[in-house]
């Protein structure tokens, strides 16, 4: 009989499970039986047969056995992928001796084909009627439990696999962010939108105020960085003559890790010439809405704690709000913060709770209690404007020249998304690089993209959407480890 059983599995060890296990895989090949398989040929997945499902029809399937039921003569057991179950039933009377050995060598976690009818059971539960059954690979260890799924969060991430085979919804919700991100491809391609690829490493990190990860390439002998962002080299391709191009691949950013931060995570990253801050905003909004339509039945969104309490529901109806920066920090932080000293405002954070460092110029500090004490409580969205010239280096200045145009898009507590008004004069994205790299301009500002800008970009927009934290809204995940498949942990000892 199976190992699987619940009595079993709670007596016995996993070294005894695993032996038992073993002994079940010699067994097979003594039976001639090759226990890893070859080429199956399937007419449905688990999954596409339950949707489809109609009675009568002779059908291959191939899958996991998830779930096995051994009453003697009757047998059932689901099969299964990360798209969905089958049921399975096997009457053991009709199997000849070397199949009944066969069958009794299998457990919960195995790979299997089966070839039979369908049909609904008394409960009306679609089933295969199992003729013929195929071993693809003999699983040794066991699976997680059967009825607790892989409880332990840490586990889940170091051991994806056994969350993915025992942890339905997170199957799902890998599914899902596939689908989204070929979505993405399709909604820009049929807005005449190119995607294109650059290089991830660069002899100058740029496109953003971030930390890289450094490595060096022997056969040039030059030191080279994982990319932080994609940006100078997509402007390039403006310059060239692409005029709608976008790029959904990995950054790299040598920082600090939370429920909101993997050092490695995905970007898109889309320009459209002759297009500005406004209509990139537009984009984003009909995009993710459309995203909510397809894959989460509607626009509003709940979010989940552990129990499955409903802790918040966030609205995407459009259209959506648009706010100015300082009108919201003054709302946070009081009416008369951009009138006091900065010596004052720093001590306004301490009275509001805001943490800040000593060498934080007085822009930074303002910043600090944005992303405190407004950007952290936005969970509706909100595209935040007028944002100040000193935070966006790579932005045109609106007239004036005290803020960019820009929008920050902020949903569930955090950015989902920047657009700009690209600066494409290279003369002022020169200074604007120069200031920003404070006095270390050899090492940090790309001189080779400024004499690009000097054979003219053409005025455009563009947009970058931190991919991770768009699945977690749209799905309701609370951490980005749960929407990474394999999220960066340090190694265990």
């Amino acid at each position: 009989m199976s190992e699987a059983a619940p009595q079993q599995t709670t007596q016995s060890t996993e070294a005894e499970l695993i032996a038992i296990r073993r002994e079940k895989l010699a067994k097979l090949r003594e039976l001639g039986i090759d226990p890893y398989g070859s080429r199956y040929l399937t007419s449905h997945t688990p999954g596409g047969l339950r949707e489809t499902f109609a009675e009568g029809l002779q059908v291959k399937v191939a899958g996991r056995i998830t779930g096995l039921r051994d009453m003697g003569r009757s047998v059932f057991f689901h099969l299964g992928d990360v798209h969905g179950t089958i049921q399975g039933y096997l009457n053991t009377k009709g199997l000849d001796e070397k199949q009944l050995a066969a069958w009794r060598c299998l457990d919960r976690g195995d790979w299997i084909g089966i070839e039979g009818e369908t049909f609904l059971t008394k409960t009306g539960e679609p089933t295969i009627k199992v003729e013929q059954f195929t071993v693809l690979s003999k699983s040794l260890r066991p699976m997680p439990d059967k009825f607790h799924g892989l409880a332990d969060r840490e586990t889940k991430y170091r051991k994806r696999h056994l969350d993915l085979m025992g942890n339905a919804e997170s199957a799902a919700l890998f599914v899902t962010r596939s689908l989204m991100l070929a979505e993405i491809r399709s909604f820009l391609q049929q807005r005449g939108f190119l995607e294109v690829e650059t290089p991830m490493l660069q002899d100058v990190a740029g496109g953003a105020a971030a930390r890289p990860f450094e490595t060096h390439h022997n056969a040039l002998g030059m030191p080279l960085t994982l990319r932080i962002a994609p940006e100078l080299f997509l402007k390039r391709l403006l310059v060239g003559g692409f005029t709608r191009i976008f790029e959904l691949n990995r950054n790299f950013r040598n920082e600090g890790i939370s429920r909101r931060h993997n050092p490695e995570f995905t970007m898109l990253e889309a320009y459209w010439a002759f297009s500005d801050f406004e209509q990139m905003a537009e984009l984003v909004e009909e995009m993710t809405c459309h995203l909510a339509e397809k894959f989460c039945g509607g626009l509003k969104i709940e979010h989940k704690d552990e129990d499955g309490n409903v802790t918040r529901t966030i609205d995407l109806a459009r259209p959506w709000r648009r706010a100015n920066y300082h009108d919201l920090v003054k709302q946070a932080a009081g009416d008369d913060f951009f009138d006091i000293t900065p010596d004052q405002r720093r001590a306004r954070c301490e009275e509001l709770g805001v943490q800040i460092s000593p060498e934080m110029e007085d822009y930074e500090v303002i910043q600090q209690v944005f992303e405190k004490k407004v950007e952290e409580h936005t969970f509706d969205p909100c595209f935040v404007v007028r944002v100040p010239s000193e935070l966006i280096p790579l932005a045109k200045l609106t007239p004036g020249g005290q803020t960019v145009e820009v929008y920050e898009l902020i949903i569930n507590g955090q950015e989902i998304s920047p657009g700009y008004s690209e600066l494409n004069d290279p003369d002022v994205q020169r200074q604007r690089l120069e200031h920003q790299a404070g006095g270390e301009e050899e090492q940090k500002v790309d001189y080779d993209f400024i004499e690009t800008l000097e054979h003219g970009m053409p005025p455009a927009g563009g947009i970058g959407i931190g991919i991770d934290r768009l699945v977690m809204m749209l799905t309701g995940a609370p951490t980005i480890r749960d929407v990474v498949l394999f999220p960066l942990l340090k190694r265990k000892e």
